[in-house]
């Protein structure tokens, strides 16, 4: 009888796959011997493999380059990097590394590309995509970056009286676009999203305000939709209206060469997600290349603006199972040394599932469970994954440990549960460590935070 922990994964799953493998019933991430990380670093711990990045980053470029040449598509492709995704020192310049542009969502962002640009990480002709609705602090620091000679910093307009500051605050010859304020998926609370300019209003906006304006120059036309780059008809319906109002403006507007069709590659958030990432970059280069000869226009550059596609398979948190508690007759729990809702707040805020596998005791016979934070919060749990409405783990075994581990939770999960600063029920944020290959290929860790300590806590809250 196949009973055995390693067995259910094999049974379930086509297993191992390209970033995990189990050697002498212990599990490796990326070939990294997570046993080994544990027992120099402890649990719980945060991971941040940093090739991973580069390697998302060279796969997205190689596919819409591929999709361009099949195409014959006559405009150039750019990835962007969104760093609301995540905002830390190590992760930007793993990404820069790569030849790619930004995006920010807000005014210290700025001083971000300003740091790096001091650096020496980036250069004044980077492109900068500046988008969200912007507060006078974000305006005043767009305009400073123009003004010292960013000339590749674009403010995507995602309000009409975002032009007047622009044009008081700005003393060099300006690009910008716009934002399309596109339509919400039918399940949506509302029709059309908060962020943009309607459509109707997007043509008469440019006359009016833009046109005859000679500090300004409308470089790009921008497209985002919540629900990412999925093959449905309402991401095919809201692309072709999107190239339609470009073919439109086009027509009226010479300058305007960019479209950005705005981000969101999902990310393998299961052992058995599947994604045609080459046709779905293909498919929309000839969408876009079809619209533009049917209206008779020069095909646009491509940008797109990658968060969680970058950074989020780069991620990982280790927990150890500190208790196992049977709670009536059919619910057991095993807590961890830690809280799900403080580490991982998008498992608590959105239902986010990600992919979990026990670090050791593959050969242990494998039984259902309830994973338990250490918060009092009754939602500090975890009890299903995406492809299951439930939770498997090797039985505890009588003397040792059992860890396991999350993983592909890079981004926007520290962001979310205010890294730094308090957790839930004042719970420690974990350690953190950085993962990366030497020229050699050999593996070197590097510490980035240490456990949160009491003191910091105490003094963000005033005693």
């Amino acid at each position: 009888m196949k009973n055995k922990y390693i067995d259910l994964i094999d049974q379930t799953f086509n297993f191992p796959q390209d970033e995990f493998k189990v050697i002498d019933n212990e599990l490796y991430f990326n070939n990294i011997p997570l046993m080994n990380i544990i027992a120099q670093y402890g649990t719980p711990l945060k991971i941040s493999y940093l090739p991973r990045i580069t390697e998302q980053i060279l796969k997205a470029k190689k596919m819409f380059n591929v999709a361009i040449a099949k195409a014959d598509y006559n405009g150039e492709y750019n990835y962007c990097y969104c760093t609301k995704s995540s905002h830390f020192s190590f992760v930007l310049e793993e990404v820069l590394k790569n030849d790619v542009h930004l995006e920010t969502s807000s005014a210290f962002d700025i001083h971000i590309i300003e740091e790096l640009y001091k650096n020496g990480k980036i250069k004044k002709n980077k492109y900068i995509i500046c988008n969200g609705f912007k507060r006078p602090q974000y305006l005043e620091n767009i305009a400073n970056l123009i003004n010292l000679g960013f000339e590749n910093t674009i403010p995507v307009l995602d309000s009409k009286s975002e032009i007047a500051i622009y044009n008081a605050a700005v003393s060099k010859k300006c690009k910008l676009a716009i934002r399309i304020a596109s339509e919400e998926e039918p399940k949506f609370d509302f029709y059309t999203s908060r962020l943009g300019i309607r459509f109707n209003d997007i043509i008469p906006f440019y006359l009016e305000n833009i046109k005859d304006n000679p500090k300004f120059e409308l470089k790009m036309l921008h497209f985002f939709i919540n629900t990412g780059i999925r093959d449905t008809a309402y991401y095919w319906n809201e692309l072709t209206k999107c190239v339609n109002i470009y073919c439109e403006l086009k027509k009226v507007c010479p300058e305007l060469d960019s479209l950005n069709i705005g981000g969101g590659f999902p990310i393998k958030n299961s052992m058995s997600f599947e994604y045609e990432y080459e046709y779905m970059a293909e498919e929309i280069v000839a969408q876009i290349k079809y619209i533009c000869e049917r209206n008779v226009v020069a095909e646009p550059n491509i940008f797109t603006e990658f968060g969680s596609y970058t950074v989020g398979e780069s991620g990982a948190v280790l927990y150890s199972i500190i208790d196992q508690k049977q709670q009536n007759d059919r619910e057991l729990w095993y807590m961890i040394d830690s809280s799900f809702m403080t580490t991982l707040p998008d498992t608590w805020a959105i239902n986010q599932r990600f992919i979990l596998l026990a670090i050791n005791n593959w050969e242990s016979e494998y039984q259902r469970v309830n994973l338990g934070g250490l918060t009092c919060d009754s939602q500090d749990y975890y009890n299903a994954e995406a492809h299951a409405n439930a939770v498997f783990l090797p039985k505890l075994p009588e003397n040792g440990p059992q860890y396991i581990g999350l993983f592909h939770t890079g981004a926007y999960q520290e962001s979310l549960g205010g890294y730094g600063g308090i957790q839930h029920c004042l719970i420690p944020a974990p350690k953190h460590i950085t993962i990366d290959l030497d020229e050699n290929g050999e593996i070197f860790t590097k510490l980035f935070a240490k456990e949160q300590t009491y003191k910091p806590m105490l003094k963000i809250l005033g005693y």
